[in-house]
C-alpha cells in the first residue's frame, strides 16, 4: 500500500522504472547506452545518470533541471550526495553500492526540513543499476523528486527510509547490442522551463560506457 501511494504522489519515478523495465527484458540491467531520453520525455526533469567511481562514491554524468534547481548550481559532474545533508550520505552511498552490487532497485523516502525562506520537503529517489560497454554494473539511471515549493537554494535532503528489492531475472535473456540512447550529442536532455534555457544538453562521456 505504502508503494503504491507513493508511485501515485511522485509519478515521474514511476515513468522511468517502467522505461526501465521494459528495456531491462528480464535481464539484470539494461545497458546505458540502450537509453533513450524519448523513453521517459515527461520525467526528464528529474531524471539523472551517474557513474560509481568508488565503492562508496558517484558524479552526475547527467542532471536534470529539478536537481539543478535543489542545488541552485549546475550539477553535471557533481557528486549525488551534494544534495543531501552529511548525517545521509552513508545511507546514500550504501543504497548506490546496493543498486550496482546486488543488483537492486533501490528507492529511499527523503525530507527537508523547514528554515528560512525554506519550506519543508518531502521527496523520493529511486536508483536502477546500468550495464557500461563492458557489462559491469558502474552507472545507475535514477529519478529524485520533491513535492512543495523550493524555496531558497540550495536545499539538502535527509534520507529517512532505504528499500531495496532485489532485481529477477529471467532465464535466457539475451544481452541487447548497445544503441546510441544518452550517447548521442547535442540532443536535450531536460527542456527549459518558462523564459529559461535548458541546464544542459546529452552529451558523449570521455567513455564509451
Amino acid at each position: 500500500m505504502a508503494d503504491f501511494t507513493a508511485a501515485r504522489r511522485f509519478r515521474a519515478g514511476g515513468l522511468v522504472e517502467s522505461y526501465w523495465e521494459a528495456l531491462r527484458a528480464g535481464r539484470p540491467a539494461p545497458a546505458r547506452a540502450e537509453l533513450d531520453p524519448r523513453g521517459m520525455e515527461e520525467a526528464l526533469e528529474y531524471a539523472f545518470l551517474l557513474e560509481r567511481d568508488a565503492p562508496r562514491t558517484s558524479r552526475l554524468r547527467i542532471a536534470g533541471r529539478h536537481l539543478c534547481d535543489l542545488a541552485g548550481d549546475e550539477m553535471r559532474g557533481a557528486p549525488l550526495s551534494l544534495l543531501f545533508r552529511l548525517e545521509s550520505r552513508a545511507a546514500l552511498g550504501a543504497a548506490l553500492a546496493g543498486t550496482c552490487d546486488g543488483p537492486a532497485v533501490a528507492t529511499a523516502t527523503l525530507a527537508a526540513a523547514a528554515s528560512f525562506e525554506r519550506p519543508a520537503l518531502e521527496g523520493r529517489l529511486l536508483l536502477l543499476p546500468l550495464a557500461d560497454a563492458a557489462g559491469c554494473l558502474t552507472r545507475v539511471l535514477g529519478c529524485l523528486e520533491t513535492i512543495g515549493p523550493l524555496g531558497r537554494a540550495p536545499r539538502q535532503l535527509s534520507i529517512a527510509e532505504v528499500r531495496t528489492r532485489p532485481i529477477r531475472t529471467s532465464a535466457g535473456a539475451a544481452q541487447a547490442v548497445p544503441a546510441p540512447g544518452f550517447a548521442e550529442p547535442g540532443q536535450p536532455f531536460a527542456g527549459p522551463g518558462p523564459g529559461r534555457r535548458p541546464h544542459l544538453r546529452l552529451v558523449k562521456s570521455g567513455d564509451d560506457g
